[in-house]
C-alpha cells in the first residue's frame, strides 16, 4: 500500500466533540461534519485497483454512541437494482455495502456489517485471515434510503458489540475495510485496495486512529419454550436465560442458564456412510456471542480446537443430547495480551464438563496465542487436554508464515496416551497476480481433538505446494471479468510411513459479468491406501481416483436467479474406470421482493460406491441418490417471516461384490454374506416457520417440524422411495418460543 494512503489513515477523525449522528438513512451534512470523507474507492472484484466504476463515497466518525458509517452509492438509472429482501444473514448476489472494522486493529478478529439496499442485513466475524462465520448475530443499527440515481445508507456500531484491548493516549487504532457491491455486475468497490481472495486479507485493513470511546452494557435474554411432541401426544416446557456484562472495553462476561439449544435451528439432511463425521454450525447464541477469539483451525477443512456442537452434543451413554446445565464466556484483555475463558457442565449423571482458555499477544511483526482445552467425561473415566501454540510471522508485505504446534494427553480407565501435531503454511505474494503456498502439516496417530475438538482424521501426514495466478483484466466483449488459475501437487502419508496418494490438481475461479461465478476443478490422485474405511480394521489398496467439478452461479435476471453444479468422479475399486456422475441445480423463482421459492434438484448416479461392512468387510454397490426439496421464504413487512423447508433423500444400493481387506491391504473378493445386502432408505425433513421480531435480539417464533427415515434390506426404486418420503413421520412436533432481550 502506498505511503500517502497510510499516512491519512493514521490521523484522527475528529478532535473535538461530535453530536450523535440520527441513523435514518439520509446524509445530513452537519451530522456529518468533521468525519473522514473516503472517496477513492478501486475495483477489487474483478481485482484491477482500477478506480471504482460507479463513483461510491463514504463517511467515517467516531462518536459516543458507537462507529458510525455512511455510504452513497451513485447508480445509474440505467444499472438495475437487486432489490429483493432477505433474512438475516442469507447474503445473495444483491446490491450491498459492508463495513468490516478490526476493533484492536491488530489483524486477530474482525466484524463484517452487511446492509443491503433492501434493508436485509448480515453480520458475520471475521478470523484467520478470511474466514467468515455468519453464526453470531450483533445488536447495532442502520438505515437506507433511495433517490432515482443514487442509494445511501447509515450505520451505527456500539462500542459494546465487541471486547476491545484498551490503547494508551485516549485514543483507538482501528484496522477498516468498506466496500460496495453492484448486484446485477458482481463488481465490488473496495477502500483500501486490498482483497479476501488473498492470503492476507484482515492484518491488511486501514489503521485509521480515532477517538476513545467505550460504553458500558448488561443484558439479560431470558427465553421460554413449549414443545407438542405429536407422536407422544406429550407437551413439555424449557426456559433458560441468557446474561451478557459489558462493564468496560477490557472485559465482556456472558454466562447462560439451561441454555438455548437453536430449536427453531433445522440441520440439513445428510446421508453419511463415510468414516468422517459431518460438521454441523452452531446456532446457539451463548455459543455465537464474540466466540471468534476461540476460532482456532487446525489441519484441513472445518478441523479446529474448539468445536461447541460437542458442548450439549450426543451423551456418552447414548441416552440423547447432553443437558448443560450452565456456561459462562470471559472475553477480555490484560494490557497487550488479549483472553477468552469458556466454562460449561452438563448436570446429569453422565454429564461432561468443559473448559477453554485462550491468549493472545501482537508484538507487530509477531503474533503470538495460545489455546488450553480440557474435558472431564465420568461416564467414560476419561479426561483430554489439549494445549496448543500458534504463531504469525509477517516480515514484509510480501510474506505471511504461520505455524502451530497441537499437543494432546488423555488418561482413560487407567490408561493414558499422548502425541502431537505441526503445521507451517507459508504464503508469498510475488507482485504481477503470481503467488505461491507451501502447507505442511503433521498430525500424530495418538493426537486426539474431539473431546472437544472437531479433527477430520489423524494419524496423518500432508505436503501441498500450490502456485497460482490472478487474471483481473478480461477482454470486454468476454463474458468473464476476471479468472484466478491454481495449480497444486501434493503427498499425503500416514503417521507409519504408509502411502496415501499423491494429487495434482488444477482449477479455475471465474467472475462473470452478469455477476455471476463460475468454478472449474481437475484433480487425480495415484494408488494408494485408504486407511480410514475399515475404522481401524486395516488399511485397503486403492486404485488411482479422478475428479472434475464444475459449478455456475446466476443472480437475479427477471423473476429467477439459478446454481447449477456437476461432478464426476471415481473413487471406488475400479478406479477411473469406474466413474460416477452427480447433478445439482437450484433454481429460484421470485414471485415478487419480499417473496421467494427455489427448488432444489440432485441426481447422484455412482457405479462403484466402497462402502465399509463390519470388521474387515468391504461391499462394493451400484448406487443411485437423489434429493429433492423445495424453500419457500417470505418476508412479511419489516419484522415478520415465513419459511418452509423440505428436504427428501431416496438412495437406492445393488451390492456388486463383496469383499475381505487381504494380505497387503489387497481386498480380496468373497462369496456374498447374509448379512451383506442391497439396501435403500428414505429421508424426510419438513419444517414451516414464523418468527416475529418484538426487538432487536427478540424474537417470537412458532415451528411446525416433521422427519423420519426409513431403511430396508433390498433395492427399490428411487421413484418408490421419493414417493414413500410423505407418509414418514418418527418425529413430529409443534414449538412455540419466547425470547425477549432487556437492555441498559
Amino acid at each position: 500500500m502506498k505511503i500517502s494512503r497510510i499516512l491519512p489513515a493514521l490521523c484522527a477523525l475528529a478532535a473535538a466533540p461530535v453530536a450523535a449522528v440520527e441513523v435514518d438513512g439520509r446524509i445530513d451534512p452537519q451530522e456529518w461534519a468533521g468525519a473522514r470523507h473516503i472517496t477513492d474507492f478501486v475495483m477489487v472484484q474483478p481485482l484491477s485497483g482500477e478506480p471504482a466504476r460507479y463513483r461510491t463515497e463514504a463517511w467515517v466518525l467516531a462518536t459516543p454512541e458507537g462507529l458510525a458509517v455512511a455510504f452513497r452509492n451513485h447508480q445509474p438509472a440505467d444499472v438495475p437494482r437487486t432489490t429483493q429482501r432477505t433474512r438475516r444473514d442469507e447474503g445473495g448476489q444483491l446490491d450491498r455495502v459492508n463495513l468490516m472494522v478490526d476493533f484492536d486493529g491488530d489483524g486477530r478478529t474482525g466484524y463484517d456489517f452487511m446492509v443491503t439496499i433492501a434493508d436485509g442485513i448480515s453480520d458475520e466475524v471475521i478470523t484467520s485471515e478470511r474466514n467468515f462465520n455468519t453464526d453470531w448475530d450483533g445488536h447495532w443499527h442502520r438505515a437506507v434510503t433511495q433517490e432515482p440515481d443514487s442509494w445511501s445508507v447509515e450505520m451505527v456500531i456500539p462500542w459494546h458489540v465487541a471486547p476491545m484491548a484498551k490503547p494508551e493516549g485516549g485514543k483507538r487504532t482501528l484496522g477498516l475495510y468498506l466496500d460496495r457491491v453492484v448486484g446485477s455486475t458482481g463488481e465490488r468497490f473496495g477502500w483500501p485496495n486490498i482483497s479476501y481472495q488473498k492470503p492476507r486479507f484482515l492484518s491488511e485493513f486501514s489503521k485509521v486512529e480515532v477517538p476513545l470511546y467505550e460504553q458500558a452494557l448488561l443484558a439479560v435474554t431470558p427465553y421460554a419454550v413449549a414443545v407438542h411432541d405429536r407422536i407422544r401426544g406429550e407437551t413439555d416446557f424449557d426456559a433458560g436465560a441468557d446474561l451478557f456484562w459489558k462493564p468496560n472495553g477490557q472485559f465482556q462476561l456472558s454466562a447462560t442458564i439451561n441454555p438455548d439449544f437453536g430449536q427453531v435451528e433445522s440441520d440439513d439432511l445428510v446421508v453419511n456412510f463415510g468414516a468422517v463425521e459431518t460438521f454441523f454450525g452452531d446456532k446457539r447464541p451463548f455459543f455465537t456471542e464474540n466466540q471468534g477469539m476461540f476460532d482456532v483451525p487446525f489441519g484441513a477443512g472445518n478441523s479446529r480446537l474448539l468445536y461447541t456442537r460437542r458442548i450439549g452434543g450426543t451423551a456418552d451413554d447414548g441416552s440423547g443430547a447432553g443437558d448443560v446445565h450452565a456456561a459462562v464466556k470471559l472475553n477480555g484483555s490484560l494490557g497487550q495480551v488479549r483472553y477468552g475463558l469458556l466454562a460449561a457442565t452438563e448436570g446429569d449423571e453422565v454429564g461432561r464438563d468443559f473448559f477453554a482458555l485462550r491468549a493472545t499477544r501482537d508484538f507487530g511483526a509477531q503474533d503470538l496465542g495460545g489455546m488450553l482445552t480440557h474435558v472431564d467425561r465420568p461416564f467414560l473415566d476419561r479426561t483430554a487436554t489439549v494445549y496448543s501454540a500458534d504463531h504469525l510471522w509477517t516480515p514484509n508485505a510480501a510474506w505471511s508464515i504461520r505455524s502451530q504446534l497441537v499437543a494432546s494427553h488423555v488418561e482413560q480407565a487407567g490408561q493414558s496416551s499422548d502425541d502431537s501435531g505441526l503445521q507451517v503454511r507459508a504464503d508469498w505474494e510475488m507482485g504481477a497476480g503470481w503467488r505461491q503456498q507451501l502447507w505442511f502439516l503433521h498430525i500424530g496417530d495418538e493426537l486426539q481433538l474431539n473431546d472437544i475438538g472437531y479433527l477430520d482424521r489423524n494419524n496423518f501426514n500432508y505436503l501441498r505446494y500450490e502456485l497460482a495466478r490472478r487474471f483481473p483484466d478480461q477482454p470486454e466483449d468476454s463474458a468473464y471479468s476476471f479468472h484466478e488459475w491454481r495449480w497444486a501437487a501434493s503427498t499425503r502419508r500416514n503417521d507409519h510411513g504408509l502411502n496415501i496418494a499423491e494429487a495434482i490438481a488444477t482449477n479455475r475461479i471465474s467472475e462473470r459479468r452478469d455477476g455471476g461465478s463460475e468454478f472449474l476443478e481437475v484433480a487425480m490422485w495415484t494408488d494408494g491406501h485408504d486407511d480410514l474405511i475399515t475404522r481401524g480394521n486395516g488399511a485397503v489398496r486403492v486404485p488411482e481416483k479422478v475428479f472434475l467439478f464444475w459449478e455456475r452461479s446466476r443472480p437475479q435476471r427477471g423473476r429467477w436467479s439459478w446454481y447449477v453444479g456437476a461432478r464426476a468422479a471415481g473413487e471406488g475399486l475400479d478406479g477411473a474406470g469406474g466413474m460416477g456422475l452427480d447433478l445439482d441445480f437450484e433454481p429460484t423463482l421470485h414471485l415478487s421482493d419480499s417473496l421467494a421459492l427455489q427448488g432444489v434438484f440432485s441426481l447422484q448416479h455412482n457405479p462403484d460406491w466402497l462402502l465399509w461392512r463390519g470388521g474387515d468387510r468391504l461391499g462394493s454397490y451400484r448406487a443411485d441418490i437423489a434429493a429433492v426439496g423445495a424453500n419457500l421464504q417470505w418476508q412479511i413487512g419489516t419484522r415478520q417471516e415465513l419459511r418452509i423447508k423440505l428436504e427428501t433423500i431416496a438412495l437406492d444400493a445393488r451390492l456388486r461384490q463383496a469383499w475381505v481387506v487381504g494380505p497387503g491391504g489387497e481386498p480380496q473378493p468373497v462369496a456374498t454374506p447374509a448379512d451383506i445386502t442391497d439396501f435403500s432408505l428414505a429421508n424426510l425433513g419438513f419444517q414451516i416457520r414464523y418468527r416475529y421480531e418484538l426487538a432487536p435480539l427478540s424474537d417470537l417464533y412458532i415451528v411446525y417440524g416433521r422427519g423420519g427415515l426409513a431403511d430396508d434390506d433390498q433395492s427399490r426404486s428411487l421413484a418408490d422411495l421419493l414417493g414413500d418420503t410423505t407418509s414418514l413421520r418418527d418425529a413430529e412436533q409443534i414449538l412455540i418460543k419466547l425470547s425477549y432481550r432487556f437492555a441498559n
